[in-house]
């Protein structure tokens, strides 16, 4: 059994820049259910050991596909490198939500190239970070959606924004700089950025998204997380109406990865998420589902 790795491929999206998309999966001629992976903040597809993680999913018989959200500051020509700041700068919530959709859409479209090769009754999301709470707002507004998991995922958009004195200077300057600690690069945030939160408030909350899920959704997190509290899980925990919560002793934010990913093998953690979150999407949707912690 071959693994095969479309890569870097450029679809067109709803706001004027390309969503590179990989697709990886086996070449056992066989519907394969589908994960779709999102990642976070400041991240990329290619981050870390996405790369690894997606290979082994397909090893498991699933039709991996992750994206390049088209204004995460990363270009076609450089799809793991901050070169397009004034995309970075560009982005906003809704941006990626449409993406997301973009993508969905176009798996599901019946001349897509490898359609042969998905099972279309069970599409799954998984999101990582911020990432995690696009995922759960697209999941509770796709019924196309199967399962949803969230790797160390925020529980809001809103309290990450800037407060009074440090918010009134980003409106009056219409930009506020983050440095990306990895590559020492200042990150533009226009302020188009917050007015558009503001305008889609009611779907950006992640609170009302995650109550009004009707799937099973299976929350992650490292409890030596630094980046978003464990606290955010627990919230999304109390929500969401079908859980299962996997807690990863002494595990930081991305568990125990980092990028560039060099070895072999995954770190213990993450190995860990890797089999919860593969148990989790085998097991059959009829399975109950109690709502309490599950030890993997």
């Amino acid at each position: 059994m071959e693994i095969i790795r479309k890569t870097n491929l450029e679809l067109k999206g709803k706001h004027g820049k390309p969503i590179l998309t990989d697709f990886i999966f086996s070449s056992e001629e066989k519907p394969k259910p589908v994960v779709i992976f999102c990642h976070g903040y400041k991240g990329f597809k290619d981050w870390g050991a996405w790369n690894m993680m997606a290979e082994s999913f397909a090893k498991k018989g699933f039709f991996f596909v992750k994206l390049n959200f088209s204004h995460n500051g990363t270009s076609p020509e450089h799809p793991s490198e901050f070169m397009d700041i004034e995309a970075f700068g560009d982005n906003n919530f809704i941006k990626e939500l449409d993406d997301l959709q973009s993508v969905i859409d176009w798996i599901l479209l019946p001349d897509f190239d490898f359609s042969g090769h998905l099972d279309t009754s069970k599409i799954n999301l998984i999101g990582h970070s911020r990432g995690g709470g696009i995922a759960i707002i697209k999941a509770s507004e796709d019924d196309r959606i199967n399962k949803l998991v969230t790797f160390s995922s925020v529980s809001d958009f809103v309290s990450r924004f800037p407060k009074k004195e440090k918010l009134e200077k980003w409106k009056k300057k219409g930009v506020n700089y983050v440095v990306n600690s990895r590559s020492k690069q200042q990150l533009p945030h226009h302020f188009q950025f917050y007015t558009n939160f503001k305008e889609n408030e009611d779907r950006l909350t992640i609170s009302k998204a995650t109550k009004s899920l009707k799937i099973p959704h299976l929350i992650i997190h490292g409890s030596n997380d630094t980046s978003v509290p464990m606290s955010d899980s627990g919230k999304l925990f109390e929500w969401s109406p079908l859980t299962e919560l996997l807690l990863v002793e002494s595990a930081d934010h991305v568990y125990g990865t980092s990028h560039p990913w060099t070895r072999d093998e995954f770190p213990i953690a993450f190995k860990y998420v890797l089999d919860g979150t593969l148990k989790f999407l085998n097991q059959k949707s009829s399975s109950p589902i109690d709502g309490k912690p599950k030890d993997y």
